[in-house]
């Protein structure tokens, strides 16, 4: 392991700097945000033993993005998994996927991003009143697919709190890169003392994205500075309604979400070329409601419930020496989703507090049309990589906490039932290799079962009213996806042709984790640091075709999900520090984060995260705030066999407000991202040689909150 990021950050929080500021007994006033996906509610992320980072207000417009993965691209802990700019997935301690389980207001987003690296995820970063980041294993709350961790992306639409008359909130922004046009309108109307009607719409357009230099990895040849195939359209609206009372509270929403987006690709304009797009919609149904004093022996019930229909279209357009020839849809996907949630906090047993909770999901997935198979075809979704399947399943925890005199102890416990089955196809389906071999997959794969099992035990000692000392080790174990068990073909779009294994096992998560932090007075921080042993890992390890390079099926590399255990370990700090106090205050904040993941052969996990160092300053001045930050994203040579390496590179950004009085809750901003031009490479991205980051942006808009 290399020791040298950690050796930074310690020297960081024992310099001479930070012992003076330690030493100043001032009071700042920190902003209580309560974390609302915790089920013993109203507790804040310094209260909780698990790791939680709560952005919101004026850090999350600061952070905001078009997507979840580059909105939180540089906490803590967490990358942004790119595939241009329509898809943006957050990367949590090297695990993402169906490792990290995203949530809308406390429920899956029911997408079909898990199926594929260039599938978004199906929710609008828009509309994000406050996210929520557990880092490491989550699975006793959330279900298996929380193995890496969650987060939980809160709306303001089933909030019971409102004001007796109406508020109209917004967002309208330009950004010159790429003519990247936002908007969002929100209106939230009180119908008398208990209703409210809340509703929004918000709309994204831009063209192909500036990049430095050339798009694909080592291009000699064809255009410079442009991301081409790289534009995105999006549309959002909702409208919700919600009556609460003093047995509590209930609402009712509908939303819907749709995308369109290019996958980027270079385009010569000669000879036969194809560009990929795709085209999403998401239609959700939410029902949202707590009672108080539901049951003898308890003071509060939950019930999430929501239904999702999600439906995409992968696009292939056909050119001939530039000129267009046609477009034909090849493949379609249909996700239909229920799920429900139901959580029971009892009244205190002894000294003990607790929940006991519910969780249910069904999952019927299709696929249709030609697709890009390399095997037969049918009526049946042969032509696609996975197969139709329908994954049901049932989970019941606990999770219980005793106060002591040090602080607190917790314990949980969840096991779930998973059953996996698949559509049967008319024929076997192959795959011709280069070498002349074949690979099969049988017409009739069956179902599989499977009964993950969690627990977890954790304490937060309070060593003094600033410091807390947290430590915990969690046992969790995570059922295959479906597209692990069931994969096999060609997926054009993310260049790959993969194939599952139906016989793969439960993975079993080992995790201790151990954490620092003061949260009061000038100077405040945390450290952690975790190790996480994982028995029979599953991953996706490139075929090597006994040269050292990867075996390649009509250009696309062959990945196959294998098995084997894992260690996957590394440290996470953030600090912020009051440097100045006065008319014109000034603020520092540090971070970092480094995380190793190796297989028990010796082999490196594929992309694992690159360690990172940042620095950021926050001061204000009249009716402006300002904020500039820079990040170090290191190099990566702890690489998988076959996995290319990446380049460090550095990250200039920086944010300002304008909000004086006569604007009336209204600012203006300008916003810089990128402002070195850097041309880096996303290691944690399945399509880094193809698709760098952008190059500069600069964005400038208006904000406003009227009313409420």
């Amino acid at each position: 392991m290399n020791k040298k990021p950690i050796v930074v950050l310690l020297a960081a929080a024992l310099s001479p700097m930070a012992s003076a500021v330690l030493a100043a007994e001032d009071t700042v006033d920190i902003p209580r945000l309560v974390v609302t996906s915790d089920p013993l509610g109203n507790r804040t992320s310094d209260e909780l033993i698990q790791p939680v980072t709560v952005i919101a207000g004026d850090e999350l417009n600061q952070k905001r993005a078009s997507t979840i993965g580059e909105t939180l691209d540089g906490l803590p802990g967490v990358h942004n998994a790119d595939f241009g700019q329509g898809v943006g997935r957050p990367v949590v301690r090297g695990l993402q996927g169906s490792r990290v389980k995203v949530l809308e207001d406390g429920l899956s987003t029911s997408d079909i991003s898990g199926e594929g690296a260039d599938h978004a995820i199906g929710m609008d970063a828009g509309r994000a009143d406050q996210i929520e980041v557990f880092r490491g294993p989550a699975t006793l709350l959330y279900g298996s697919g929380a193995a890496g961790g969650v987060i939980n992306v809160r709306s303001n639409r089933f909030n019971p709190e409102f004001g007796d008359a109406p508020r109209v909130d917004g967002q309208m922004s330009y950004g010159i890169n790429g003519h990247d046009r936002q908007g969002r309108l929100g209106l939230e109307l009180p119908l008398g003392d208990n209703f409210v009607l809340r509703t929004d719409y918000g709309v994204r357009r831009t063209s192909d994205f500036d990049i430095d230099g050339y798009q694909q990895k080592d291009q000699q040849v064809g255009r410079k500075d442009k991301l081409q195939n790289s534009e995105v359209e999006n549309d959002v609206f909702s409208i919700t309604g919600l009556y609460k009372g003093d047995w509590g509270f209930a609402g009712l929403g509908y939303s819907t979400w749709e995308t369109q987006y290019g996958i980027p690709e270079v385009f010569l304009g000669q000879g036969e070329e194809e560009q990929e797009r795709i085209r999403a919609k998401n239609d959700r149904f939410d029902f949202r409601s707590e009672i108080n004093d539901p049951l003898p022996g308890f003071s509060t019930a939950r019930l999430k419930m929501a239904y999702t229909s999600y439906r995409q279209q992968e696009i292939g357009s056909e050119f001939d020496n530039g000129a267009f020839v046609e477009s034909e849809v090849e493949t379609r996907f249909n996700n239909n989703e229920t799920e429900m949630r139901l959580e029971l906090v009892h009244n205190p047993i002894g000294d003990w507090e607790g929940v006991v909770g519910l969780q249910f999901n069904d999952r019927d997935f299709e696929a249709e049309g030609e697709g890009h198979g390399h095997g037969d075809v049918d009526e049946h979704g042969g032509g696609f990589y996975i197969r139709g399947n329908d994954t049901r399943t049932v989970g019941l925890f606990v999770l219980e906490e005793l106060p002591t005199h040090f602080g607190r102890f917790e314990v949980a416990a969840r096991v779930d039932h998973v059953r996996s089955s698949t559509d049967d196809l008319d024929e076997a389906r192959d795959i011709d290799l280069p070498s002349g071999e074949e690979l099969q997959q049988s017409a009739v794969l069956g179902s599989n079962s499977f009964t993950p099992f969690s627990l977890s035990a954790g304490t937060l000692v309070e060593v003094d009213p600033a410091h807390h000392f947290r430590m915990s080790v969690t046992r969790s174990q995570r059922a295959p996806s479906a597209e692990q068990l069931y994969a096999f073909g060609s997926h054009a779009a993310a260049g790959t042709v993969e194939i599952g294994d139906p016989n793969l096992g439960k993975e079993t998560y080992t995790n201790f984790e151990v954490g620092f932090d003061r949260h009061l007075g000038a100077f405040r921080y945390e450290l952690t640091t975790f190790y996480n042993y994982v028995d029979d890992f599953i991953y996706l390890a490139a075929q090597n075709d006994g040269t050292g390079q990867a075996i390649e099926i009509e250009g696309d590399t062959l990945v196959v999900n294998e098995q084997q255990n894992a260690k996957l370990y590394g440290a996470e700090f953030g600090a912020i520090t009051d440097l100045i106090d006065g008319p014109i205050p000034l603020s520092m904040r540090l971070s970092a984060d480094h995380v190793r993941g190796k297989l028990s052969n010796g082999e490196n996990i594929p992309r694992m995260s690159p360690t990172r160092l940042g620095i950021g300053f926050d001061t204000s001045y009249a009716d402006w705030d300002f904020s500039l930050d820079y990040r170090r994203v290191f190099k990566q040579t702890k690489t998988a066999v076959t996995e290319s390496n990446t380049d460090g590179y550095n990250l200039v950004s920086f944010d300002a407000n304008w909000s004086p009085a006569s604007l009336k809750g209204a600012e203006i901003f300008i916003q810089g991202r990128n402002l070195l031009n850097e041309d880096g490479r996303r290691h944690t991205s399945f399509f880094k040689d193809e698709s760098p980051i952008l190059g500069r942006t600069i964005y400038t808009g208006i904000r406003f909150d009227f009313g409420g």
